[in-house]
């Protein structure tokens, strides 16, 4: 075999760029010593799809009126019980997909572990689950709309 500079030959480089190509990598890069070899793709590939991971709600019981802002118009009476906030930045979304049933409803009995919603964020969506047992009482976030970190989306009492 050609040694074409230190200790990469030109069939390795050739395994290599192979590689690059069927593998849809953006690059690679050897070091030997101080001899560098960069092999680069033509396009980055996409990451890869991560698997979507529960994300326990955050829940608070809700002591005196919640922040103006994020109950709007709910007066204090309904605000009253158990607020499940978001624990993530992102779209909320009360269905599994748009021709699917909704996880809950108002008036829909809930137990602890129980789906309430999902939250997209970064193209994950993650399943978003009951700290408690209780009824749902308010769903302040229609489904699409963004939803920030410890925003209130729903009373359980």
């Amino acid at each position: 075999m050609e040694k074409i500079w230190g200790s990469f030959d030109l069939s390795m480089i050739e395994k290599l760029a192979d590689m690059v190509s069927e593998k849809e990598l953006s690059e690679i890069s050897l070091t030997d010593g101080d001899k560098n070899i960069t092999i680069k793709g033509r396009k980055c590939p996409p990451p890869p799809p991560i698997a979507a991971m529960p994300v326990p709600a955050l829940t608070a019981p809700l002591q005196g009126a919640a922040p103006a802002a994020a109950a709007g118009d709910t007066p204090a009476s309904d605000m009253e019980g158990n607020i499940v906030k978001a624990p993530i930045v992102g779209t909320f979304y009360s269905s599994p997909s748009p021709d699917k049933p909704a996880f809950v409803k108002v008036g829909t009995r809930v137990k602890k572990g129980d789906v309430l919603m999902i939250i997209e964020s970064m193209k994950v969506m993650n399943e978003i689950k009951s700290e408690f047992d209780g009824t749902v009482k308010k769903i302040l976030v229609k489904t699409g709309a963004a939803v920030e970190y410890d925003q209130p989306i729903m009373v359980i009492a």
